[in-house]
């Protein structure tokens, strides 16, 4: 094994440390690609529910119609100023459309947990604000990278 093997495993963040850092931060980067192959990335607040990141995103942007033509895609979920504070999470998959678009307020019991989160961590309300513009993305992730330089 190698030395960038080993310092890599000694970084890496436990499940239950991964879990509470996606639960604590609020802004994560979300990495498309358009048809023609060119990439984009976009800030986004999230939700996590312990097993999916939630995203809610605007319906008429560049990133949902990136994700109509490929539903994959790779999101980071960082912070930290200096080096030896880094620490982060890079969750990568597809998505699923979840819900109408854009989204109104229907019944949808499979969003009812993601609707619960994100207005308390976002906006500090109990209700979600529904605007007509947005729609919910889930990536229930198929491979999670992590690293806390904390530990170095």
């Amino acid at each position: 094994m190698d030395e960038t093997q080993r310092r890599g495993r000694r970084i890496m963040m436990t499940p239950e440390e991964t879990d509470a850092f996606l639960r604590e931060q609020r802004t994560c980067r979300v990495a498309t690609v358009s048809p023609d192959g060119r990439p984009h990335v976009g800030a986004l607040w999230f939700a996590w529910d312990g097993r999916s990141l939630w995203l809610y995103s605007l319906t008429r942007s560049r990133r949902w119609a990136d994700l109509r033509k490929d539903p994959r895609v790779s999101v980071v979920v960082d912070a930290g100023e200096s080096y030896d504070q880094l620490r982060g999470v890079e969750l990568s998959g597809s998505v699923e459309f979840v819900g109408e678009a854009p989204r109104t307020g229907e019944p949808c019991p499979e969003l009812a947990e993601a609707e619960r989160i994100f207005p308390v961590k976002n906006f500090g309300l109990h209700r979600m604000p529904h605007d007509g513009r947005h729609a919910w993305l889930r990536l229930t992730p198929e491979s999670v990278v992590s690293w806390d330089f904390r530990k170095l």
